[in-house]
């Protein structure tokens, strides 16, 4: 079992730049794949980005290819969402998620641990 606490969210203009983490705690965190997802008020949650355990390969959802970067730094157990050039769009509550996976990306759908979430606003 692995838990997600997710920090860093806030209020920033269009155009502004914030840096999500995630703190796990529990096994090895380096056998997880891990992601973040977002849900805005009145929609599905959808998918934003992942990273594998190595923290070689990513994959991310087309909306926010070329302005988040998914990283992360297994000596602190801690995945981070580098996110800039911020729409009014991408306003919405962004969660953790993490998969057991040593070696490449779970399926978008695997992922069976999650943070609370913590809330993106961005004005316009």
């Amino acid at each position: 079992q692995v838990q997600l606490v997710e920090s860093g969210g806030g209020l920033v203009q269009a155009g502004g730049s914030l840096r999500l983490s995630c703190a796990a705690s529990g096994r090895t965190f380096s056998n997880y794949a891990m992601a973040w997802f977002r849900q805005a008020p009145g929609k599905e949650r959808e998918f934003v980005a992942a990273i594998k355990g190595s923290g070689i390969g990513t994959d991310y959802t087309n909306s926010v290819k070329g302005r988040f970067t998914i990283s992360r730094d297994n000596a602190k157990s801690t995945v981070y969402l580098q996110m800039n050039s911020l729409k009014p769009e991408d306003t919405a509550v962004y969660y953790c998620a993490a998969r057991q996976k040593i070696f490449g990306l779970p399926s978008r759908l695997e992922y069976d641990y999650w943070g609370q979430g913590t809330q993106v606003t961005v004005s316009s």
